[in-house]
């Protein structure tokens, strides 16, 4: 059973410029019920306003930014203006990962429909990420449930560069990116384990690379739980991405993924990630892709 953390307020408190990347938060969902994907009760809302510790980041940058008090060389970083709307947008994204996760531990594997803000520092927010929901979330499950050891795996085109910030010094978080060697960000704080891959890689060689190294990763850290960001920033039509995989790559790639958690046993909390290609309906079609592939191998 799938279970998507729906956000039906999703609201955009973004400039114009850079809202056509989030049409697809409202239209996933009818897309995934209209291709019979998922039913709609396979979805849930997660909880509004602060409810999870977010002590992943500091205090001080947690009160500017519930106060509204964010530098404007913080603001420009983050690419939003601020609002009272924006706080409560990524706290609700950052509550249906934690509480995804809690359900991916019941039933083998859960989503976020939007999530996978990676680009989040311990103290400051950079590429339209404030909050950190995937290392909230894998807190959370440190502390107060038995998963001992968690296993990231980034597989955004973009490094993970606040995650592997905030879990630099956590030997209960294994943090793995694999992602394009010359996009964004400039300056990539060092994950566990980092492939940096060359522009235009494609199918075979990036389906090759991530096979060999989840073998490796499952067998060497035996997580108890895996986070998997799924962003399909990575296909060739990617406006943001300059990498070159097909929509069949996309899909295999994410197939790989699961099957190695659902070999090994271990539940997988998934968030969707970047995808920019021109044409939306290219972007639902790999997302779905990722929701068809896991609901195919945890029928």
């Amino acid at each position: 059973m799938l279970n998507i953390a729906w956000h039906p307020v999703y609201v955009h408190p973004v400039p114009e410029n850079h809202r056509f990347p989030m049409e697809k938060y409202e239209l996933l969902p009818q897309r995934l019920i209209r291709l019979g994907i998922v039913d709609a009760h396979n979805f849930f809302e997660p909880s509004e306003g602060h409810v999870y510790d977010l002590g992943v980041h500091c205090s001080d940058y947690l009160k500017r930014l519930f106060e509204g008090k964010l530098s404007k060389k913080e603001e420009r970083a983050s690419g939003f203006k601020q609002s009272s709307t924006l706080v409560e947008r990524e706290l609700r994204i950052t509550n249906g990962t934690v509480e995804g996760a809690k359900l991916a531990q019941q039933y083998g594997v859960a989503f976020n429909i939007a999530g996978g803000t990676h680009h989040a520092f311990t103290n400051r927010p950079e590429g339209f990420c404030l909050l950190n929901d995937q290392a909230v979330a894998a807190s959370y499950l440190l502390n107060n449930t038995s998963v001992m050891k968690v296993l990231i795996v980034d597989l955004d085109v973009h490094q993970g560069n606040g995650t592997a910030q905030i879990f630099a010094d956590e030997p209960r978080v294994f943090t793995f990116s694999m992602h394009g060697a010359k996009n964004y960000p400039a300056k990539k704080p060092k994950s566990d384990l980092d492939i940096p891959l060359e522009d235009g890689t494609g199918d075979q060689e990036y389906l090759e690379t991530l096979s060999a190294t989840l073998e490796k990763l499952f067998d060497e850290q035996q997580p108890d739980f895996v986070f998997f960001l799924a962003g399909v920033d990575v296909l060739k039509e990617d406006k943001l991405g300059r990498l070159g995989l097909s929509l069949e790559g996309c899909k295999k790639r994410d197939e790989l993924v699961f099957e190695a958690c659902h070999r090994h046993n271990v539940p997988v909390m998934v968030t969707m990630g970047g995808g920019y290609a021109p044409d939306i309906r290219l972007i639902l079609e790999a997302h779905c892709n990722t929701f068809a592939t896991a609901s195919q191998i945890y029928s």
